[in-house]
């Protein structure tokens, strides 16, 4: 008898996932315990082991497809086992959902005679919705005609490769800069990849806040001679290894729980007012961006942040993040200061109001009052936030706290 290898729920917010990699191949052995393909659910990629002896016999979800939780993967059973000639789809994670089909209203007849019902499935229902396709109009090749996902896919791109209705178009520039962007002329050496996994994610989060949010940027320069100095003294007298980004969380962390209006996100016409101060840490990857959170970081003591900052990190560089692990920020913080960042824009990592950003530490001259020509150490934060939930003046008494903090270091401590 063959076993189904199905999606797994590797968080309770998991709805699906895509199928990055397959580690064996139809017809290879695999052993219980043994890894046979990876996944990627949001920013994370999880190793899938097989939960039986015998052979991969056949792979019903292929790499870069995306699979809804319980939805069918591969079959794994005897050598030479039957399975089914044509392919099974992947079960729906609930129950169909059947919406009245509308008379048409376009040139093209409807599969369907208007006044039935049509079985879809709640994933490719979503995914028409996205991608603007009426599955009114689509055969499902499911069983007793479902539609499926990869239904809706092949209609999305049928559209586009059918030839668009003729209008009149009066030019008001040179024909040649009109040319469409979509028409990318390559050129020898181009390399194309297909937009996917945790690349594919990051496109589709950092568009839809940029899209959705109206922000605001606001940079404001720090003294961090004095801190700069502390930080040395603590480390060499006590022989810990604190980076200033400890100090930096550890400071943010004390300025959000005392501005705790900047602790809120919007939820249509709705305001929902933090209760935890859950600092999101963004992490670069050679894959894309990752970002961690630092769960209650307004009770930690600065140790407990620099370890628990130094283990999301190093435990995201290797792979070996939780889903809940990264779920949950109510604000996120990015240093790009390692790389010399003088000042950015950060993009607001949804449904945070807000976003830090850390920039690089560089030496000034600096004239007292005296006449006096001293060397000192300025930093610049750039805080992006959203300006339907906080306005200049809030942000900027919530700047000021954090530049206090970090000019007198002590202060972060106490």
């Amino acid at each position: 008898m063959a076993f189904e290898v199905k999606m797994p729920q590797l968080g309770l917010t998991m709805e699906e996932g895509t199928v990055s990699r397959w580690v064996k191949q139809e017809g290879d052995a695999v052993k219980a315990g043994e890894v046979i393909l990876e996944i990627t659910t949001d920013k994370l990629t999880s190793e899938v082991e097989s939960e039986y002896d015998g052979v991969l016999l056949k792979i019903v979800a292929q790499e870069g497809e995306d699979v809804p939780v319980k939805g069918l993967l591969a079959y794994i059973g005897e050598a030479g086992e039957q399975v089914g000639g044509a392919a099974p789809t992947p079960a729906a994670p609930a129950v169909d959902e059947e919406a009245p089909v509308p008379a048409p209203v376009a040139a093209a007849p409807a599969v369907v005679p208007a006044g039935t019902r049509v079985r879809i499935s709640p994933l490719a229902k979503k995914t028409a919705a996205k991608l603007g396709v009426d599955y009114t109009t689509v055969a499902g090749s499911g069983p007793k005609g479902r539609i499926v996902q990869k239904d809706i896919l092949a209609a999305a791109e049928a559209a586009k490769a059918a030839p668009a209705p003729a209008v009149e178009v009066i030019p008001t520039v040179a024909p040649a800069i009109m040319t469409p962007a979509a028409n990318l002329e390559l050129m020898d050496g181009d390399e194309v990849v297909k937009l996917a996994g945790m690349r594919k994610v990051i496109a589709e989060r950092m568009t839809k806040s940029a899209q959705e949010i109206p922000t605001v940027t606001q940079n404001v320069k720090i003294d961090v001679t004095d801190l700069m100095a502390f930080r040395k003294k603590v480390n060499e007298d006590l022989g810990v290894k604190y980076s200033l980004n400890d100090y930096i969380l550890k400071a943010v962390a004390k300025a959000l729980k005392n501005n705790r209006h900047i602790l809120v996100s919007i939820d249509g016409d709705k305001i929902i007012k933090r209760a935890h101060v859950n600092i999101g840490m963004a992490v670069a990857l050679d894959e894309g961006l990752i970002v961690p959170v630092i769960k209650d970081a307004d009770k930690m003591s600065l140790g407990e942040i620099s370890a628990a900052a130094r283990d999301l990190a190093e435990r995201a560089k290797a792979n070996k993040l939780e889903m809940d692990e990264y779920k949950g920020s109510t604000f996120s913080i990015s240093n790009l200061g390692m790389f010399g960042v003088e000042t950015f824009d950060p993009i607001i990592n949804q449904p945070d109001s807000g976003i830090l950003g850390v920039c690089a530490v560089q030496d000034e001259l600096v004239m007292d009052d005296e006449g006096n020509i001293t060397k000192r150490q300025f930093m610049r934060i750039s805080f992006t936030f959203d300006h339907r939930l906080i306005d200049g003046a809030t942000a900027a008494k919530f700047e000021l706290a954090i530049k206090e903090l970090l000019e007198k270091p002590m202060q972060i401590l106490l």
